[in-house]
């Protein structure tokens, strides 16, 4: 069955592709995250999805401190596209959360591309079985300016939990992974589309445990955070992961400023949704690339050219994503 993201031939992708970019718009820059998680080869893979299919320009994947510290970046113009955690894009919008007394009114989304799952893991020699068993324990919480935290630290204090009750650790996925490997920690937090590189690695030389939350866990969450959504990590996504595990899920939103070049971001849509092949082939949160998760998911306004491009494929678009 064809999705919307199809209905245009590859001729006429790539010829409407084939547009010259305004000189300014010829250098950009992706704030994706750390390169154990997936933003970075997401964000890598469209760099060369745009050096290869849109003419005359040329983007980077550049690594940051992920969706709070990327949400600066396009404030700020010193990144041009970047891809943050739904929660985090709408607090920036809204000025709330985290951005209180900093709102960044000038986000515009393209799209939505694919969901995160929050991850709680632990070594299987652990005794630590549900989230409340985090107190007293040493639990990695996220890179600092991650949308990690932000997640861990919703789901923790939805359901009673601060950062008193157990000490915080703020440590890329990279570096969790390796301090649960070796003991100096407990467990950490992931907030990530599955699976990813960090506990693939993690998971093939330690055995470990991911943490299942329960139906009132889930339930307290989605009341701190409506971005939230019951989410279910499928039996055999890492070794020795030999039953699903129930979780939380939070969209990953396509972000830039509201200032982008109309067309730019017209072209730069329309790559995303006619190409999705080439995503999947980097990694395979991809899969969940489609109009139909954009007009679902994202919870902020859509920048002009992407709406553009939304309406040229009849896609049904809700008035809270109009600008």
């Amino acid at each position: 069955m064809r999705t919307l993201r199809s209905l245009y031939t590859t001729a006429a992708a790539a010829s409407m592709l084939a547009v010259a970019l305004p000189a300014s718009a010829q250098q950009l820059s992706i704030a994706t995250g750390g390169t154990g998680g997936v933003y970075y080869p997401i964000g890598g893979g469209f760099a060369e999805m745009i050096n290869n299919h849109i003419e005359g320009a040329q983007a980077t994947a550049e690594v940051t401190g992920a969706s709070v510290e990327n949400m600066g970046l396009i404030m700020r113009g010193d990144a041009d596209l970047a891809l943050a955690l739904a929660d985090t894009v709408y607090q920036a919008y809204t000025g709330t959360g985290d951005f209180e007394g900093r709102q960044i009114e000038n986000t515009r989304a393209l799209a939505s591309v694919y969901p995160n799952a929050v991850q709680l893991v632990t070594l299987a020699e652990s005794d630590i079985e549900t989230i409340a068993d985090l107190e007293g324990k040493r639990v990695s919480v996220g890179a600092p300016g991650s949308g990690t935290e932000l997640n861990a630290r919703a789901l923790l204090e939805a359901n009673g939990i601060s950062y008193e009750d157990f000490t915080p650790q703020r440590l890329n996925f990279n570096e969790t992974a390796d301090a649960i490997r070796d003991g100096d920690i407990d467990a950490g937090f992931w907030s990530v589309g599955p699976p990813t590189s960090s506990i693939l690695n993690l998971a093939a030389t330690r055995d470990i445990r991911l943490i299942s939350l329960s139906d009132e866990e889930v339930a307290n969450a989605q009341a701190e955070e409506e971005v939230f959504a019951p989410y279910e990590l499928a039996a055999g996504m890492y070794d020795g992961m030999d039953e699903a595990v129930q979780t939380i899920g939070i969209p990953n939103v396509l972000v830039v400023n509201a200032d982008m070049d109309e067309e730019l971001a017209y072209q730069l849509t329309q790559l995303l949704f006619e190409n999705t092949d080439e995503l999947i082939a980097v990694h395979p949160a991809a899969n969940d690339t489609t109009v139909e998760f954009t007009m679902d998911s994202t919870p902020v306004p859509l920048h002009p050219g992407a709406l553009r491009y939304f309406e040229e494929v009849g896609a049904e678009i809700p008035d809270r994503l109009r600008p």
